[in-house]
């Protein structure tokens, strides 16, 4: 989806922003997961003018790399949909967890159980604070070697390879139902056990501890900063985005938004390869001026 119009749909701000969270892949990364010259200074610009810029995505941290150069004074991104606060300021394979909130096992457990009777013939993988495992079906969908094959019991097992470790997500991969009928379904099927989202443009869902999102970590994060919510600018693409959108006072749809990211949305803005996040941050500051 692209936009029809070149400049975004700004909402009228009752407060001056002070912080700007917004997520990566699909938002300020370009397709081709690039961070256009153009993004770079108006994040720069931001932060010159005092408006915090908080890195709030599903990746995990060590696939951090591609923004670890932009996070100016405070160095924190929140990654894994709100299970992680990470200090990038190490560089890549350096980085230092600031918060953990995780999913605990007897939790996966329940959650992996409830989705193979709802969907048969669904896959896992488990993401740890250091560690990346999953089950043998599962595809190669990370470009990267998990330190164990296993069905995803014996991987979530009290005495797994990697127990030590809090289980920071996992991620469930059918390989033929819809998208967003297979969200609905585990979150039907799960319940109040677990969180669950999506961010992939397949069959592939991301599974966190109950309460833990996007939102909810950038909120614990705002508040101990004494940054109200009405004070956030957000922006998005995918589902994982729309409780950080609905939370913050002003947000952003990108132009290639999924439709309940547009729903959730105040504003709207062009798409992220035509550096929508820029526009809307060069706007905003060219109103303080």
């Amino acid at each position: 989806m692209t936009s029809a119009t070149r400049q975004p749909e700004t909402p009228a701000a009752t407060v001056p922003p002070r912080l700007i969270a917004t997520d990566l892949d699909g938002t300020l990364l370009r397709d081709d997961k690039s961070v256009s010259e153009r993004t770079v200074a108006a994040l720069a610009a931001a932060e010159e003018a005092g408006i915090e810029v908080f890195f709030v995505t599903g990746r995990p941290a060590r696939w951090m790399d591609v923004v670890s150069d932009h996070v100016h004074g405070h160095g924190l991104a929140i990654c894994g949909n709100g299970a992680a606060v990470v200090d990038l300021h190490g560089g890549p394979g350096t980085h230092r967890f600031v918060k953990v909130r995780e999913l605990t096992r007897d939790n996966a457990l329940d959650a992996v159980r409830l989705l193979r009777d709802a969907a048969p013939g669904t896959v896992y993988a488990v993401e740890q604070t250091y560690g990346f495992y999953q089950e043998p079906a599962y595809p190669k969908l990370h470009m990267e070697i998990p330190d164990l094959l296993a069905p995803a019991e014996e991987l979530l097992a009290p005495d797994a390879p990697g127990a030590h470790e809090p289980v920071l997500k996992i991620l469930a991969y059918h390989p033929e139902l819809d998208p967003d009928a297979f969200l609905t379904l585990a979150r039907l099927a799960v319940g109040d056990r677990a969180n669950i989202t999506r961010s992939s443009p397949s069959a592939l869902l991301e599974i966190s501890g109950p309460g833990v999102s996007k939102a909810s970590t950038l909120a614990l994060c705002c508040a101990e900063r004494g940054i109200s919510h009405e004070e956030v600018v957000a922006f998005g693409d995918m589902p994982n985005d729309v409780e950080m959108l609905t939370w913050a006072g002003q947000s952003y749809a990108m132009g290639n938004a999924h439709p309940d990211v547009v729903a959730a949305a105040s504003g709207r803005t062009v798409a992220n390869n035509e550096d929508g996040v820029a526009v809307v941050i060069e706007h905003i500051l060219a109103e303080r001026a």
